[in-house]
């Protein structure tokens, strides 16, 4: 499948909107009621290399005496961009809707009413603080109860401390001076201050009092709006990353506006997400564990504000039985909660699932709120809820072959089912078939610690076959490994599966959605038990599925999806065909000292973790042993890998490791290095260019022993991704001669005659497995026998100075043409007594030129150009 192709799938599929928050606003007439429903969605664009978002709204009209019955639902209205917008928030009375814009370098407060701008705050000018937090671990925007103050959190000024000497000198002084920040998405975040809005006057105030050791975060206003409520994050004695781990030490701490500051929750925990009931009396949040997994089951606290003190509402769901609610693993949405403030509403995992429940505080009873999971035909395999406000639920339904679509319904009554309305149809569905698989391990296999327990896979396949012949599998693997491949909507597997593959996506033990006594099995056990697991589900899928083809397999994840990718073509070598691989974690070992997450590193290949430890032998041994490093030397399939510059997470020299490995083997291997991309790899260009280079259908295996080259096929340039060459070793990062069309992106190469004469030697690396040879270098000449006499070595003189004319530079990358070049159709060879070489040529999309037959002019010109 060529290039074209693979890009026009990838643009379909990853260009299908999807929504990301939504809001409910609520007018009483005197027949009916009148619900407003705003939803911002979001949408891949590869022309712009970038994501839009936009906000849409609909009308639902319910009856005036039964307002939770929607009687009509009003077309929505156009879509309008939402340009430049880090947060909003409307007012809960006024409908007010607040939003900090950026525009260049600098950051506004607007406030907006049904007459217009309001007012506008150029806080980046007031020079009160430094930049908006506007991300999900810090940023929040709430309003007061009289909508005349807003609350957010902001980065602290490096130049407040600097009151007795000039601004100038303070910033020479602090230019050098190292500054911890949270981590991998979070970098330059270092120093969060809570910062309040009077409207009124238009001041900007950065609230004292908060202790100087933590990091203070998710705020908002405490009944009363005299003080706030806000977790803090501890910063002694120095930061560990963030993102995706919830098990960082934390407290909920409440501050007075005069500067009074305490803790309301336990020492030694970690917590997030506090949450407000309407009527102000309670207040719940999660809780779970420090150190130990990066993320987990958590329960749910309650704290009552007039008795102040706190119950456990829901707890930790160790093993739950099957059909049973499976605990709380992700985030409680900013409105979670019912009119009445007797019920909570959230979204989490369930096995291979994602579904809506609502958490009654009475009966402590947990409710799905979704679709009969009975019968498979007729439910979205995940639920996730965007916003509950009026008792109006409006939440994201997907598959894997139906991207999301937008649904509301109200909250039942007791012994009711909900009455879902669909609000927004996805532009396109596939009628692509996909089943859960529930996997159960051998004995053999069994962990001693948490015995009994399994797992599940999402398997999904085209339509058809494809010539009708057996459908290739493509094994797909999560990353954390404390996550979930709920049966979902997924741009890759939907890529994959509409170019003909069959997609597995595994959820090994260890996965969130099976309980805590799971995601705790995998401590100590990386490496082995979740690799077992892989290879487990993949047999379970080729034996419950006859058109599956095992002979033509290949894995592709991410971070520890990546981790896991490299252990399976290591130490299952003759059962993959070909592999891609995500920022993955090589050697654990070398890891320990560059990750914002030392604290996983050792937890993870079962050490206990405190903030002194220093590497004895022993941890380094054990982190290696469990490292796909070690089973390198086996690995014979051909290697992707896909390299951040900018990852925090996992250094982009772990892959670095890998790739010079297989490189001083000959084994195949690729490299993509995308330099100002992160651990996610989430930018639109990126995923531009990486997906039109996942693994592809190989027909035949390439034995090591032959030292073949991987056969990807070739790529056409597109002006939106900017990958640069990684060059450790050679003149190409990927192995490839430059003739490789794959070198778009390739940076001006000159070197000397050995370099030259090493690229031309690399002419045939890699090539299509249906593309005949190209040219080979002709034999070598026998040598001339050594001059005996005067007038033979004055012969032999002669001889040299004329050929000398016409010899190559070897200053020049490319040989010099002779002035009689032989025909077109035939191929100058230049010899040399110990290393044959073919002259450079470049293969086109339909021609094919050689460089020999070129002016000089025009040759460098096209090698500036590579």
């Amino acid at each position: 499948m060529d290039s074209d192709q693979i890009t026009g799938v990838y643009g379909k599929v990853s260009g299908l909107p999807a929504p990301v928050s939504a809001h409910v606003s609520e007018e009483q007439l005197p027949e009916v009621r009148i619900y407003t429903v705003t939803a911002e969605w979001i949408q891949s664009d590869l022309v712009q290399s970038s994501r839009l978002r936009y906000s849409q709204q609909w009308t639902l009209i319910a009856d005036s005496n039964n307002h939770q019955s929607i009687r009509t639902v009003l077309p929505p209205g156009p879509c309008a961009p939402v340009s430049g917008e880090l947060l909003s928030e409307l007012s809960p009375v006024h409908g007010l809707r607040a939003v900090v814009r950026e525009t260049g370098s600098q950051q506004l407060l607007e406030i907006w009413d049904r007459h217009g701008l309001r007012k506008c705050l150029n806080l980046s000018a007031l020079n009160i603080h430094g930049r908006v937090y506007d991300d999900s671990q810090f940023g929040c925007l709430s309003w007061s109860e009289c909508e005349r103050k807003l609350l957010y959190v902001a980065e602290s000024s490096r130049s407040s401390s600097a009151e007795t000497r000039s601004r100038e000198s303070a910033s020479r002084k602090d230019r050098s001076v190292y500054r911890e920040d949270w981590g991998e998405a979070l970098t330059g975040k270092s120093v969060p201050v809570l910062c309040v809005v009077d409207l009124h006057h238009g001041a900007v105030d950065v609230l004292q009092g908060v202790p100087p050791d933590v990091s203070p975060g998710q705020a908002l206003w405490a009944p009363g709006s005299q003080s706030v409520f806000f977790v803090g994050w501890c910063l002694e004695p120095f930061r560990l990353g963030l993102k995706f781990c919830s098990n960082r030490r934390s407290a909920l701490f409440r501050l007075s506006l005069d500067g009074l500051c305490e803790c309301i929750s336990g020492d030694n925990l970690s917590v997030s997400c506090p949450r407000l009931s309407p009527d102000g009396s309670m207040l719940i949040y999660l809780q779970g564990r420090v150190f130990g997994p990066h993320n987990q089951c958590h329960s749910v606290q309650q704290l009552d504000l007039k008795s102040w003190k706190t119950s456990t509402l829901l707890d930790v769901v160790s093993r739950p039985q099957a059909g049973e609610f499976a605990g709380v693993y992700e985030a409680l949405p900013s409105h979670c909660w019912s009119a009445d403030g007797q019920k909570v509403v959230f979204s989490s995992a369930v096995r291979n699932w994602k579904d809506v429940f609502m958490l009654d505080r009475r009966t402590k009873k947990v409710t799905s709120l979704s679709d009969n999971l009975s019968d498979l035909s007729k439910v979205y395999g995940s639920w996730k809820l965007l916003t509950l406000q009026r008792d109006l639920m409006v939440v994201c339904c997907s598959s894997p072959n139906s991207p999301p679509t937008l649904r509301v319904g109200f909250l039942p009554s007791a012994g009711e089912t909900v009455t879902w309305r669909t609000l927004q149809q996805p532009v396109m569905t596939f009628d692509y078939p996909w089943k859960v698989l529930d996997v159960t391990p051998p004995s053999e296999e069994d962990n001693r610690c948490y015995p009994g327990l399994d797992f599940g896979a999402v398997l999904v396949k085209p339509s058809r076959l494809i010539c009708e012949t057996r459908t290739p599998l493509v094994v797909f693997i999560h990353g954390g490994p404390h996550s979930q491949f709920p049966a979902e909507w997924n741009s890759t597997t939907a890529g994959l599966v509409e170019l003909g593959f069959a997609v597995l996506m595994v959820n090994y033990r260890g996965s969130t959605g099976f309980g805590q006594d799971s995601i705790l099995s995998l401590i100590g056990q990386i490496g082995s038990q979740d690799v077992q697991d892989v290879q487990r589900a993949v047999m379970a899928a080729l034996q419950i599925d006859k058109t599956l083809d095992p002979k033509r397999l290949a894995v592709i994840g991410g971070s520890h999806g990546g981790f896991l990718s490299c252990h399976m073509i290591g130490q299952y070598p003759d059962f993959y065909r070909a592999c891609a691989a995500r920022n993955p974690v090589i050697n654990a070992a070398t890891l320990l000292g560059t990750s914002d997450i030392v604290d996983w590193r050792y937890t993870s290949a079962g050490f206990h973790f405190s903030y002194d430890n220093i590497p004895t032998a022993e941890t380094l041994a054990a982190m290696l042993q469990k490292s796909p490093i070690t089973h390198a030397a086996l690995i014979k399939a051909p290697v992707l890998l896909m390299l951040g510059g900018k990852d925090r997470r996992v250094s982009p020299h772990q892959g670095l490791e890998l790739y010079k490995v297989l490189k001083s083997r000959g084994s195949p291997v690729r490299l993509l290095w995308f330099p100002e991309d992160g651990h996610s790899l989430s930018r639109v260009d990126t995923q531009g260019h990486g997906e039109n280079h996942q693994p592809q259908e190989h027909t035949t295996h390439q034995e090591p022993p032959s030292r073949q080259a991987p056969q990807y096929k070739a790529k056409r340039p597109t002006a939106n991704t900017k990958p640069r060459d990684v060059r450790p070793t050679a003149p190409t990062h990927d192995g490839q001669s430059r003739t490789s069309q794959n070198h778009h992106h390739s940076m001006p190469y000159s070197g000397g005659q050995n370099a030259a004469k090493s690229t031309q030697n690399k002419s045939n690396a890699q090539m299509c497995p249906h593309q005949p040879p190209k040219n080979k270098a002709s034999p070598r000449k026998p040598c001339r026998p050594l001059p005996q006499t005067e007038s033979e070595l004055r012969t032999v003189r002669n001889r040299n100075q004329n050929s000398n004319r016409n010899r190559p530079d070897p200053n020049d990358a490319y040989p010099k043409p002779k002035a009689d070049h032989p025909p077109p159709t035939q191929k100058k060879t230049y010899s040399h007594p110990n290393i044959q070489t073919t002259p450079r040529t470049h293969k086109t999309l339909d021609t094919q030129v050689d460089f020999t037959s070129l002016p000089l002019t025009l040759r460098r010109k096209h090698s500036l150009k590579e």
